[in-house]
């Protein structure tokens, strides 16, 4: 083991970690102000005590968050220094809108809607709560852009070794970027959605004599987004494949362990492959689906591994250009299987919960509460996908992972660093863990009636 594989790990890890907390910011800053929302509407406390309630919940997540992501700073300055000075004047712009636009409106109005509860006027109130759901969303974007970019660079100019910004309308509008974003976005919405039914669920499973109508309310909300969402990430889905299929058809092919081009390609739901001899020894199939997926046409083509490490080594040179095949092909089967596991359960909960009712089969609730993990899980994987898809490359076609990484860092320094950074993880997973639970167990505050001047329904405070 060299500097260069300890310092993958690394980032590995660091990303994956933070990459738990993204998703649920995202999604459960816009639920928490859609409940804050239903409150100014209607009047009624339950939407105000659920509001309290989940928003402890979104802060807890949303400050640990933030410190898992500065993390990701340290890592490019001190492992990828070669990356960092190749991408600095592409990804500055986008970066800088992020952080000076996008952060600023989340963590500026997320303060303000801390600390302005019966301080501002309530319809002032409700918009902070918005602007810092919509700084969230934002600040996705310019990330997701800059992401994408490494797998679809454009916009640029090579000048000296060096990467520059030749035109951030084509990064901002990369198609690659608002692709990813909205499937992130789904996803993302998937993951928030699931977070909410899975703490009502435990709310009316372990305490079903507490506040019965309000977590009534709020698992009907966690599964109506949750259906929604799932929707969106299957659409999404198929239009990222028709992306790949165009601009990287070898990270579709390892998905799928597709060895060899095929016309039509059938979708692969269980292979056992022999990756030296280029071929799979068992392989189920769903047949035609692939091509639909990758083409829209049930008789189109797919290429294979075979013939894309062909045409790459025809346009980069003598080289290994097929990523981890296996990685690739099970993180892909996740990703799909425990997202639909998640959504089905969301669907499911629908119909035991129509006409206002509420399930009487603890099973139900035990299942809702098994798919936040699964979501998780499947988000996790879709990110693996994705980094590892991409490789050799750190950005495609201009440059190699092998030549992104700091040429003076040593094996024992990326050791220390990598030491420190879990040591400081587990800490945080441990402080994130007590909190959320803490928070669920203690359930929503009460709330009494409080009069404000001009208010169209009644007002409550603590």
């Amino acid at each position: 083991m060299d500097a260069l594989d300890l310092a993958r790990w690394q980032f590995g890890i660091t990303t994956i970690y933070h990459f738990l907390f993204v998703p649920l910011t995202i999604g459960l800053s816009v639920v928490v102000a859609s409940l804050q929302t239903a409150w100014h509407r209607t009047g009624k406390a339950e939407y105000l005590r659920a509001t309290r309630f989940f928003g402890k919940l979104f802060l807890i997540n949303f400050a640990m968050g933030v410190v898992t992501g500065i993390v990701q700073e340290f890592q490019f300055g001190m492992n990828w220094s070669a990356y960092s000075t190749f991408v600095g004047d592409v990804f500055g712009a986008p970066l800088a809108l992020e952080a000076l636009l996008a952060f600023f409106l989340e963590s500026t109005f997320i303060g303000l809607w801390i600390f302005g509860w019966d301080r501002l006027p309530r319809r002032v109130h409700l918009a902070t709560i918005w602007v810092a759901a919509i700084g969230s969303n934002l600040s996705a974007y310019f990330i997701l852009s800059a992401n994408a970019w490494m797998r679809h660079p454009v916009g640029y100019e090579v000048v000296d070794g060096r990467a520059r910004l030749t035109d951030l309308g084509a990064v901002l509008t990369n198609p690659q970027a608002w692709s990813t974003y909205v499937h992130v976005l789904g996803a993302s919405f998937v993951v928030a959605g699931l977070f909410v039914v899975a703490v009502s669920a435990y709310r009316v499973l372990r305490h079903p004599d507490e506040d019965r109508e309000l977590f009534r309310r709020t698992l009907r909300a966690g599964l109506v987004t949750t259906a929604i969402a799932g929707a969106v990430v299957a659409l999404s889905g198929d239009h990222q494949a028709k992306l790949l299929a165009e601009d990287d058809p070898m990270k579709l092919a390892a998905a799928e362990a597709l060895w060899e081009s095929e016309a039509p390609a059938g979708f692969s739901l269980f292979a056992i492959g022999d990756v030296e001899g280029s071929r799979n020894i068992v392989n189920v199939q769903l047949p035609y689906v692939l091509s639909i997926l990758a083409t829209g046409d049930v008789n189109g083509e797919v290429v294979g591994i075979v013939e894309a490490q062909e045409r790459l080594a025809a346009q980069f040179g003598p080289g290994d250009y097929v990523p981890n095949v296996p990685v690739l092909y099970w993180a892909f089967r996740l990703m799909i299987g425990l997202g639909l596991a998640g959504v089905a359960i969301s669907v499911a909960g629908l119909w035991l919960t129509r006409r206002g009712r509420l399930p009487d089969r603890p099973w139900m609730y035990v299942l809702a509460i098994l798919a936040l993990p699964a979501a998780l899980a499947a988000n996790i994987a879709g990110w693996v996908l994705t980094e590892i898809g991409r490789q050799p490359w750190t950005v495609f076609g201009e440059l190699l992972t092998a030549a992104s990484v700091s040429p003076g860092t040593s094996l024992g320094e990326v050791a220390l660093s990598l030491t420190l950074f879990t040591a400081v993880y587990g800490v945080l997973a441990v402080v994130e863990a007590r909190l959320l639970w803490r928070y669920v167990q203690a359930g929503p505050g009460p709330v009494t009636p409080a009069v404000e001047p001009g208010a169209q329904a009644p007002a409550f405070t603590y």
